[in-house]
């Protein structure tokens, strides 16, 4: 069995993520690390008892901070399970990346605060954000995109997601008759406006990016020691394209669908594992190969199952 990690995105957050976890002393010493780092509770914010995880400024250190937490606790447990490559949506590639040794956690979790923060004042300035549409006739969706943009209207795929998912995201008034206009023409199964402050991945973001382009220059990265597809590029990340990737990343849409079928082809990867909160890119993984095994671990149970099943010899 050969496993492709895939690591969680904005938006798959949940109140309590990784409190459970915190009884394990080595992720507990991350989560009060990476606190002092970013100068945040970052428990505080994973109970989310004042709805700090709808903040991205917020959100994005814990998301990274609970995804690597777990991934270290794995490394402890399992030394030889065999990883073939890793794959994160969106935010999560700054935890495969830290998994990777493409940069140190410090260094890491630095440059995700910092990120969040860019992203949290371009979500700021302007109501933008992001829908799901199930289903999609996608040359259809790209036609109309394409014509709502030639009369004015801001609206751009974001994310591609899976043969049966991509996500749209635009102004909020531009966004929703973009939907009506898809529901209309059937052009889809289903769309549904997704709980996220912003447009991301999209021209929204362009400020963010400029930033990010400045912020990235200061950073010293490494070669990943384990294979780390972009989702930006299909491409496996090398040291010296991080910074002109990682900058686009923040507008340009991402392409995890094509990344899972890159694991399978060129890592031959039979099973993904999926490390943070939520199953959605498990979901994902299944939609564009339903060969897979597909796994997750986002709380203390899921994780002693999983740990008990290879240690036992019943991993299915």
């Amino acid at each position: 069995m050969y496993y492709g990690i895939l690591f969680s995105g904005q938006g798959a957050q949940r109140s309590g993520m990784g409190v459970e976890l915190m009884a394990d002393s080595l992720f507990s010493r991350i989560v009060s690390w990476a606190s002092d780092v970013c100068e945040l509770d970052l428990l505080k914010i994973m109970k989310n008892e004042h709805n700090e995880l709808n903040k991205t400024v917020y959100v994005q250190p814990a998301i990274v901070t609970v995804s690597y937490g777990i991934y270290q606790m794995l490394k402890r447990d399992l030394p030889q399970l065999p990883i073939k490559g890793m794959v994160g949506l969106s935010l999560g590639e700054y935890a495969a990346l830290i998994a990777s040794n493409s940069l140190s956690f410090e260094e890491g979790i630095k440059l995700v605060a910092d990120r969040a923060r860019f992203m949290q004042q371009d979500a700021d300035r302007e109501i933008s954000t992001l829908a799901a549409v199930l289903d999609p006739q996608l040359q259809e969706i790209k036609e109309l995109i394409t014509a709502q943009q030639e009369n004015g209207q801001r609206v751009y795929i974001a994310n591609y997601n899976s043969p049966r998912q991509i996500v749209v995201g635009g102004a909020l008034t531009d966004l929703k008759a973009t939907l009506k206009k898809m529901e209309e023409d059937k052009l889809a199964k289903r769309t549904i406006l997704l709980k996220v402050n912003g447009a991301f991945h999209t021209p929204f973001f362009n400020g963010a990016r400029q930033q990010m382009h400045n912020r990235l220059q200061t950073v010293d990265f490494h070669e990943p020691q384990i294979e780390v597809i972009s989702n930006t590029t299909n491409s496996l990340f090398h040291c010296e394209d991080l910074q002109g990737i990682l900058e686009k990343q923040l507008a340009i849409p991402t392409h995890f669908g094509a990344n899972v079928k890159e694991l399978v082809k060129h890592a031959k990867i039979d099973t993904t594992l999926e490390i943070g909160p939520g199953k959605t890119l498990s979901r994902f993984a299944h939609q564009v190969d339903q060969q897979l095994n597909t796994q997750h671990i986002e709380n203390l149970a899921d994780y002693e199952t999983f740990i008990k099943e290879q240690k036992d010899g019943t991993d299915r």
